[in-house]
C-alpha cells in the first residue's frame, strides 16, 4: 500500500513539473478555435475551453468560455471568422445547462456474486475514500468595443502581417508560427476577432473561468475553426456542442481519430439561457475528439447533417449487489445450500443409525467325512 501511495505522489509531482515546464517553453498557447498570445515574460495556460456552435442554415453563433491559469495580467486572443462578426458577452449559465442536458443516464445493474468493494472483498483498513479594406494597407479596424474585461477589435487583413501590426501596437508580438498559420485564412478572405483580455482589478493575474464571448456571423454552412490548433506542441482535446435543426457530424476527421458523438437528441427542458440560444435549433449534438499529434490538423471542422436523427446518450451503470432483506443473496443461497446439504447428511446418518442390525446367517455344519 505504501508503494502504491508513493507511486501516486510521484505521478502528481511529475505532472505538475510538466505543466510548469510547458508554461516556460510555450508561452503562446493554441486554442481549439483561436490563438492565445501573451508577453513572453509572463505565463498563461488555457486549462479548459468550452464551445457551443449554433447554426440555423443562414447564421452561425459561437459561444465560448476559456478557463486560464498563470501569472499574466493581460493577453490577446485571436479568432478567425469567415464573415464579419458581432461580439457580445454571453450568459455563463448556458454551459451549466448544457452539461446537465448531456449528463449520462444512471441505471442500476445488479450482480449476484460479490465483486471488489462488496463484502467480504471490501477493504477500508487504510481509511482511504473510494475512489470543452484597410486604410493603411496593413490592418483595418471595422469595430472596437469594451465588453467586461475584454477589449474587442474586429479586423480585416490583406496579409498575415496585418495582425502583427495590431498586436505590436497593443504591446504584443505575434509569433512567427502563428503568422504562417493565419495565411490560409487570409487567402480565403476571412476576417478576425482580436480580443485583448485584462483582469477587472489592476495588477491581478488572469485566472479562472473568463466571461464567455458570443460571436455571430453569416454562414451558409457550419464551420468550427481548428487550423490554429496545429501550433500546439502537446496533445489537444476538442469538446464541441452543436445546436441545429438536426443531428450534425463533422465532414472529416481533419487529421485526428474520428470524432465521437457522446450525445444527440432534442432538448426538452433546457433552462432559460440555453433555451434562448437554442430557439429554432432544438437538436443538440455533443462531440469529442482527441488530437495526439496537433501538427497533423489540416483544416477546420465543416459540419454536415447526419444521416439520421437517432438519439445518443451515455449510460452510467451503478453496480449493486443483489440483497434479500439486506443480506447478500449469494450468502443466503450458499448458506441455504450448505444448510440443505448438512440436513441431508444428518438425515442419512440418522436413518443409518436406526436401521436394524440383522443377525449373521447361521453357519452350516460341514459334511461328514466318509
Amino acid at each position: 500500500m505504501r508503494g502504491i501511495r508513493a507511486g501516486r505522489i510521484l505521478t502528481v509531482v511529475l505532472t505538475l513539473l510538466g505543466i510548469q515546464l510547458g508554461w516556460l517553453i510555450a508561452p503562446a498557447w493554441a486554442c481549439g478555435c483561436g490563438a492565445m498570445v501573451v508577453d513572453p515574460a509572463q505565463r498563461i495556460a488555457v486549462s479548459s475551453e468550452q464551445s457551443v456552435l449554433r447554426w440555423d442554415g443562414r447564421q452561425e453563433q459561437i459561444v465560448m468560455r476559456l478557463t486560464v491559469t498563470g501569472d499574466a495580467r493581460h493577453a490577446a486572443w485571436i479568432m478567425p471568422v469567415p464573415h464579419r462578426a458581432t461580439v457580445r458577452l454571453a450568459d455563463p449559465a448556458v454551459f451549466d445547462q448544457l452539461a446537465a442536458a448531456v449528463a449520462p443516464v444512471h441505471r442500476t445493474r445488479h450482480h449476484f456474486w460479490p465483486r471488489h468493494g462488496d463484502w467480504p472483498f471490501d477493504d477500508h483498513a487504510d481509511g482511504a475514500a473510494a475512489a470543452p479594406a484597410p486604410a493603411d494597407g496593413a490592418v483595418g479596424v471595422v469595430g472596437r468595443q469594451r465588453l467586461g474585461p475584454f477589449d474587442v477589435a474586429r479586423l480585416t487583413a490583406t496579409d498575415p502581417a496585418a495582425l502583427d501590426g495590431w498586436l505590436r501596437a497593443n504591446g504584443f508580438t505575434l509569433p512567427a508560427r502563428l503568422k504562417t498559420a493565419l495565411a490560409p485564412y487570409v487567402a480565403e478572405h476571412w476576417e478576425y476577432v482580436a480580443v485583448r483580455l485584462a483582469p477587472d482589478t489592476a495588477g491581478t493575474a488572469l485566472r479562472g473561468a473568463l466571461d464567455p464571448l458570443h460571436l455571430t456571423f453569416a454562414a451558409d454552412h457550419a464551420v468550427y475553426p481548428m487550423r490554429l490548433s496545429r501550433l500546439a506542441t502537446t496533445p489537444q482535446s476538442l469538446g464541441l456542442y452543436i445546436l441545429a435543426a438536426h443531428r450534425m457530424r463533422p465532414r472529416t476527421a481533419i487529421g485526428g481519430p474520428p470524432p465521437r458523438t457522446v450525445f444527440a437528441g432534442r432538448l426538452t427542458d433546457p433552462g432559460a439561457a440555453l433555451g434562448a440560444l437554442a430557439r429554432g435549433t432544438p437538436y443538440l449534438t455533443a462531440l469529442t475528439q482527441e488530437f495526439p499529434r496537433p501538427a497533423r490538423i489540416r483544416g477546420d471542422h465543416e459540419l454536415r447533417r447526419a444521416a439520421t436523427d437517432a438519439p445518443v446518450r451515455q449510460v452510467t451503470y451503478d453496480d449493486e449487489l443483489d440483497r434479500i432483506a439486506g443480506v447478500p443473496a449469494w450468502l443466503l443461497t450458499v448458506g441455504g445450500l450448505a444448510a440443505l446439504l448438512a440436513a441431508a447428511v444428518a438425515v442419512i446418518a440418522v436413518r443409518r443409525a436406526r436401521r436394524p442390525v440383522l443377525p449373521p446367517p447361521p453357519v452350516s455344519a460341514p459334511p461328514p467325512l466318509v
